[in-house]
């Protein structure tokens, strides 16, 4: 461990599993403090930081839940008083047709990552303009700016994170900072290559540097964002995507 971010509490959501968890684990790696989201409980994440000699605790909330969030954020406030950090990495995938998909699936999508960025944002606010300082990080993706068939849902709430991002980048400075990561095709359970074809894992690597990503990877790019090299970055969206997106 170091202690490049000693003494600095982050709030990870989805940290169960995939990237959330991984950037968890890099982040008290790195000496912060952590306090796990997710709406299943974290035993996983929370005995791997444990492990490390991490300073860490779990919180279950719902980040699509208004209640759910203001819940968690009072709970934040009462007993950590500050925040430095919040990782906004849950989310949800929906695979259906235009012509198909019940709109309370698309209304689903939309309510957990952009409705839950949105809510995880405001109450992180509320607790860090009081201090004029913190880095909210939000995690968009590629089909942000690809889109791909059949995703329409989910292309459309990781768009809206980007929009997000620059909108309140704008509102929070000076002292707060606010980006997000937007990464290609991450090894995580929600790709899920277990159980994938070969013809779609060979589309899925049908970029530049021709592999998926790891987890480590884009916790990496996280870690830096909360770091102290990277205060001059606010309303960016990063793209660790292995070439799929260039802009």
């Amino acid at each position: 461990m170091t202690e490049e971010l000693a003494g600095k509490t982050a709030l990870v959501t989805g940290a169960a599993r995939g990237i959330g968890a991984a950037v968890a684990k890099s982040l008290a790696n790195a000496g912060g403090r952590l306090i796990l989201c997710d709406q299943r409980h974290t035993t996983e994440t929370l005995n791997s930081i444990k492990e490390l000699g991490g300073d860490v605790r779990q919180q279950i909330a719902d980040v699509s839940s208004e209640v759910s969030v203001a819940s968690l954020f009072k709970s934040i406030s009462e007993t950590e008083g500050s925040l430095d950090f919040v990782i906004n990495a849950a989310g949800i995938l929906s695979e259906s047709k235009i012509t198909e998909i019940p709109t309370a699936e698309f209304d689903r999508v939309l309510s957990v990552n952009l409705r839950g960025s949105f809510l995880i944002a405001r109450g992180a606010a509320q607790i860090m303009k009081p201090a004029k300082s913190g880095r909210i990080i939000f995690v968009s993706s590629e089909l942000a700016y690809l889109g791909r068939a059949n995703f329409s849902a989910y292309c459309a709430s990781k768009a809206g994170v980007v929009g997000l991002t620059r909108a309140l980048a704008r509102e929070l400075a000076p002292d707060i900072t606010v980006n997000s990561v937007a990464p290609g095709p991450i090894d995580t359970p929600m790709l899920g290559l277990e159980n994938m074809s070969q013809e779609w894992i060979d589309k899925e690597i049908d970029i530049p540097l021709e592999r998926i990503g790891k987890p480590s990877e884009i916790a990496a790019i996280i870690r830096f964002l909360c770091g102290p090299d990277a205060g001059f970055f606010t309303g960016q969206t990063l793209s660790p995507n292995g070439g799929a997106v260039m802009i």
